[in-house]
């Protein structure tokens, strides 16, 4: 018989056997239950971080396309008072001059609100064609212009940051 002071693996082996106390075991249970506890808290914080921010972002989302749609629905009003603007001379008659800087006071107030809204015209003015930001009409000849150039803008298009609000209605070039 080997004595477990004089063989160190005996000693080890007999102290992994030794029975725990009633205080060790509930420690350890308790120690384990709280780790879980913890863990658990910490997965539920993160899923909910997770849930906060889609539902910003969702919300974000909607109000953009809600102001989009709005903002798409008077863009025919502006090409209005653009072309009341353009057939109300500037000098003559003083009833008609107080009614064209009265449509200027408007249209002021109105690109004003949009430039606020970071809505900005597409500029066509001697840019290539390019279908995500234009709709063509039709083809000139022009010698004088690039193969799929802008000539005439028909109706002004217009971005909100980076989404498309209307396509610029546009003629293009062609080399015949």
């Amino acid at each position: 018989m080997t004595d477990t002071l004089d063989d160190p693996q005996a000693y080890e082996s007999a102290a992994d056997n030794a029975p725990t106390t009633p205080d060790e075991t509930t420690a350890e249970t308790l120690r384990r239950e709280r780790d879980d506890a913890v863990d658990r808290t910490l997965r539920l914080t993160a899923e909910f971080d997770n849930y906060r921010k889609r539902i910003d972002r969702e919300r974000r989302d909607l109000a953009d396309h809600l102001a989009s749609e709005l903002l798409t629905e008077f863009l025919p009003v502006l090409d209005d008072l653009e072309r009341a603007l353009a057939a109300t001379p500037e000098h003559g008659d003083p009833a008609l001059a107080s009614h064209r800087l009265g449509l200027e006071l408007i249209h002021r107030q109105f690109t004003e609100v949009l430039r606020r809204r970071n809505v900005v015209e597409i500029d066509t003015r001697g840019v290539d064609f390019d279908p995500n930001r234009h709709q063509a009409v039709g083809q000139d000849v022009s010698p004088d212009h690039r193969e799929g150039e802008v000539l005439e803008e028909m109706r002004r298009g217009y971005t909100i940051g980076d989404r498309l609000l209307r396509p610029s209605i546009v003629r293009v070039a062609t080399r015949g």
